[in-house]
């Protein structure tokens, strides 16, 4: 028996690929990984539908504490897939699976598929202008942590590109629940913003003072990328603050310093210039 790992890529239900859709068929049973990511828009029914078989949703606490018991026992004697938006190992989560698969003697299958970390040369931005790429998480009153000031520093002074992966909150415990595990009762989904990302980066920037960017710092937008209402918008940070993106998913460029970047890409740029909306 096989468990696949099948990319669904970034659009909707019908941007798996043909060997995805064959697997799939080919499943006994299909998780949805829904916590790294979503398709915008688009329900667990719509899939269902599309795909032609019943889908079990997998929330952080199932694919990190009951991997085994839901996953991977079953893949001992079906065949099992497992659905991840975007590419199989655009998170770190995905590769554990694999791990403790292969540990198990279950045999793996991976099915790739577009994911934000390629789709993004949408943009004009060569990909292999791009250095490290980083999380953005939400700031707490008592938790804002800045790692990623460092790393878009060195990829500027490397005269690279930085991506920002902006978090994302489905199905996070409440505090009460923290408390009481039993309660099960969770905060409503919540999705960074381009603007909440940019309003974060140049409170670090304030806070550091080592002049890494700075509101005219180029930088590009992005939501929603292979939807057919994406959404890109290339400008200033201070520009970008108020642009309205819209629904999720959105992501966020620090471009390398202009001097380090290519007339090409400048000018495929420029179709996404904030003047031209």
């Amino acid at each position: 028996m096989v468990l696949y790992i099948i990319g669904l890529g970034l659009g909707d239900e019908k941007d798996i690929t043909v060997r995805g859709l064959e697997a799939v068929k080919q499943c006994d049973l299909l998780f949805l990984e829904a916590y790294t990511s979503i398709l915008p828009g688009i329900k667990k029914d719509k899939l269902e539908e599309f795909y032609e078989k019943k889908i079990e949703e997998a929330d952080r606490n199932l694919v990190e504490s009951e991997c085994e018991e839901k996953i991977l026992d079953q893949a001992k004697n079906k065949n099992v897939g497992f659905l991840v938006v975007g590419d199989p190992f655009g998170a770190t989560t995905h590769s554990d699976i694999v791990i403790r698969a292969r540990q198990l003697g279950i045999e793996v299958h991976v099915i790739h598929n577009a994911s934000i970390m390629n789709a993004i040369g949408v943009c004009g931005l060569q990909l292999y202008q791009f250095g490290i790429t980083v999380s953005i998480v939400f700031f707490t009153p008592n938790w804002r942590p800045d790692s990623f000031y460092d790393k878009i520093k060195k990829n500027r002074e490397n005269g690279l590109h930085t991506l920002c992966l902006l978090d994302i909150k489905v199905k996070e415990p409440t505090d009460e629940t923290l408390l009481k595990p039993y309660l099960k009762k969770f905060q409503p989904p919540r999705f960074m913003t381009i603007n909440q990302a940019i309003e974060q980066l140049l409170e670090v920037e304030e806070k550091r003072k080592e002049n890494v960017y700075n509101e005219d710092t180029l930088a590009v937008g992005l939501a929603r990328v292979g939807c057919k209402d994406q959404k890109i918008v290339a400008g200033s940070l201070k520009e970008l603050l108020s642009v309205d993106f819209g629904e999720p998913l959105h992501s966020l460029i620090i471009c390398a310093p202009e001097k380090d970047t290519h007339f090409l890409e400048l000018e495929l740029l420029d179709y996404y210039r904030l003047k031209r909306e």
